[in-house]
C-alpha cells in the first residue's frame, strides 16, 4: 500500500472554523478528532474524508494552560460529540459547546481525571458523590422506564432511560461508556507486532476490521507496499466477517417480532459460516490471519459453501418478512428519516437502510471489487428496511467472495517491501467494517513502537440515531429497534 495523500494544513484557533467549513463544503465528512499531549500542550487533529479516496487532515496546537478549542457543534453534529470526548479524555474544553455535559465521563470518575493524559493515575476509590442528572420529561401520564446497566445474558452494560406516555415513548436518553477500558492508551509504548493482537479484541465481533484498519493505519505511515494477493485475502475475509454477523442478526430480528423459528435457522447458518472461518484462518473469529504487509489462509474459500449458505438466507429472510407477524412488527418501525440519518452521521448499514449511500469500500477503497459493485440502499429508514439491507448485503458478500476467492487463486505470493520506521510517521487506515466505517490513526515512535493510536468504530457515530429512531415508538418494540440498529458497547466504550 502507497502512502496515501492527504490534505494537510496547519491552521490557528481563529481559523479552524473557518477551515473545517470549507471541509465540509467539499463534501467531506468529519471522520475523527484525535489529541495528543505534547511538551507544550495538546495538538488536535481533525480527519476529513471524501468520495474518491479524498482525505485531509487540520491540526491545531493549543497550550497546556490554556487549553481549548472553539466549538464546531454549530457546524457537525458529530464534532460535537468528538468535542466532547476530547474534553473527557484530555481536559481539552470547546468554548460554546451547545451541550458541555459528561459523554464519557461517569459520575464515579474524580474532578481532574483526564485518563489520555500522561499523567493520569487511576485513583484507588472512585468517588461516586458528583451525580449525572437525566432529563426529565413531565406532563400529564408521563412516566419514566429505566433499563440496564445490567442486562440479562451477555449484553454489555448500558443504559436506557424511557420517558412514556401510555406505551408510546415520547424520549429516550441512553448512557453509554460503563466499561470505559482505556483501549487506545493501551496501544502506547507497544510494538507493532503487539498491537495487532490488541486492535483484533477491540471488539469481539469486528476482529478483521479493527485489525485491519490498524494494519492499514501503521503501513500507511510506513509506506508499505502490500501485495495483491495479499489486499484480496484482506478483502475476502472483511467480507467473510460481515456474513456471518449480517446472518446472526438476521435471526435475532426475526426472533424479536416472534419468529423464533428463523432465529434457529439463522443459528444454524452462522455456525456453519463460524467454522468455515475456522478453516480459513485457525480461528472461528478470523483472528490471526493479517500481518504487516501481509495476509495468509489456511485453506481456499469454499464458494459454493458461501453461496448455499447465502441462497438459504435469502429464502429464510422471504418467508419471514412475508409472515404477517413479522411484516407487523417491521414495517414502520423506528423510522429513521434520511434528513436525520444524513445529520447525525450514522454509518453502514443504519445509514443505507435510510437512503445514505456511505460506504467506504466505494468512497475509500483499498481494493477494486468491479465495476458491478454498489452499496445496498433502501429509502423507508424502518427496522424492515435495516433488515433488507442485511439481507441483500449478505448476497452481495457470497458474490464478492467467490469473485475474490479465484483472483486470489490467480496471484501468487509476494513480499510486501517494508520500510524501517524512523519515528513520527502518521497514518490512516479505513475500512468498511460489518457495521459501517471504521478509523484508525497512528502515529509511531522509535523504532517502530505505536505512540498514539485513535480509533474511531462506526457505532460511536451510529448510537445517537437510536434515540430519534424510537420517537413514537412503543416500549414493546424496543428491543426490536436497538437490535435493528445493533451498534457495538465494545466499539463505543474504547
Amino acid at each position: 500500500m502507497r502512502k496515501q495523500s492527504v490534505d494537510q494544513i496547519t491552521v490557528t484557533r481563529d481559523q479552524l472554523a473557518v477551515e473545517v467549513a470549507a471541509q465540509l463544503q467539499r463534501d467531506r465528512r468529519l471522520a475523527l478528532v484525535a489529541g495528543h499531549e505534547e511538551e507544550s500542550g495538546f495538538r488536535i487533529v481533525y480527519v476529513f474524508l471524501g468520495a474518491a479516496g479524498a482525505r485531509a487532515e487540520v491540526s491545531l496546537q493549543v497550550p497546556r494552560d490554556d487549553a481549548w478549542v472553539p466549538s464546531l457543534a454549530s457546524l457537525s453534529y458529530q464534532a460535537g460529540r468528538f468535542e466532547r470526548e476530547l474534553h473527557d479524555l484530555f481536559g481539552i474544553v470547546a468554548h460554546d459547546h451547545p451541550q458541555p455535559y459528561r459523554l464519557v465521563r461517569h459520575a464515579h470518575w474524580p474532578a481532574g481525571f483526564y485518563p489520555l493524559r500522561s499523567d493520569a493515575v487511576v485513583p484507588e476509590v472512585f468517588d461516586a458523590s458528583a451525580g449525572f442528572p437525566f432529563m426529565e420529561v413531565t406532563g400529564k401520564g408521563v412516566y419514566e422506564i429505566p433499563v440496564g446497566p445490567v442486562h440479562a445474558g451477555l449484553i454489555e452494560p448500558g443504559h436506557f432511560r424511557f420517558s412514556v406516555v401510555g406505551e408510546t415513548i415520547v424520549r429516550m436518553y441512553q448512557r453509554l461508556y460503563f466499561v470505559h477500558r482505556g483501549v487506545e492508551k493501551l496501544f502506547a509504548g507497544r510494538s507493532i507486532t503487539e498491537g495487532i493482537e490488541l486492535a483484533e479484541r477491540i471488539s469481539g465481533d469486528t476482529a478483521v476490521g479493527h485489525s485491519l484498519a490498524y494494519l492499514m493505519a501503521v503501513e500507511d505511515a510506513l509506506g508499505v507496499e502490500v501485495g495483491p494477493r495479499a489486499v484480496l485475502i484482506r478483502a475476502l475475509l472483511l467480507e467473510c466477517e460481515r456474513l456471518y454477523n449480517h446472518v446472526n442478526d438476521l435471526g435475532a430480528l426475526a426472533n424479536d417480532a416472534g419468529f423464533g423459528i428463523a432465529n434457529a435457522q439463522a443459528g444454524r447458518l452462522r455456525e456453519t459460516l463460524l467454522r468455515h472461518n475456522a478453516a480459513l484462518t485457525g480461528h472461528r473469529l478470523l483472528r490471526g490471519a493479517l500481518s504487516l504487509g501481509g495476509a495468509e489462509l489456511r485453506a481456499a474459500a469454499d464458494v459454493d459453501l458461501i453461496a448455499a449458505v447465502a441462497a438459504e438466507v435469502a429464502e429464510l429472510a422471504d418467508i419471514a418478512t412475508s409472515h404477517s407477524l413479522v411484516a407487523n412488527r417491521f414495517n414502520t418501525t423506528a423510522v429513521l428519516p434520511t434528513e436525520q440519518a444524513e445529520r447525525l452521521g450514522v454509518l453502514g448499514y443504519v445509514a443505507r437502510a435510510s437512503g445514505v449511500a456511505i460506504d467506504a469500500r466505494v468512497d475509500q477503497p483499498f481494493v477494486e471489487l468491479g465495476s458491478g459493485f454498489a452499496p445496498v440502499i433502501r429509502h423507508s429508514g424502518d427496522v424492515r428496511a435495516r433488515f433488507d439491507v442485511r439481507a441483500a448485503e449478505v448476497a452481495v458478500s457470497a458474490d464478492l467472495v467467490a469473485d475474490l476467492a479465484d483472483r486470489i487463486a490467480a496471484e501468487s505470493p509476494t513480499e510486501a517491501a517494508i520500510a524501517p520506521s524512523q519515528g513520527g510517521e502518521a497514518g490512516l487506515g479505513v475500512v468498511e467494517a460489518w457495521r459501517g466505517t471504521l478509523v484508525h490513526r497512528v502515529e509511531l515512535g522509535s523504532a517502530g513502537v505505536v505512540r498514539r493510536l485513535k480509533v474511531v468504530d462506526p457505532s460511536f457515530l451510529t448510537w445517537p440515531g437510536l434515540p430519534v429512531a424510537l420517537n413514537e415508538v412503543i416500549v414493546p418494540d424496543f428491543p426490536l429497534a436497538n437490535k435493528s440498529f445493533n451498534c457495538s458497547y465494545a466499539g463505543n466504550d474504547l
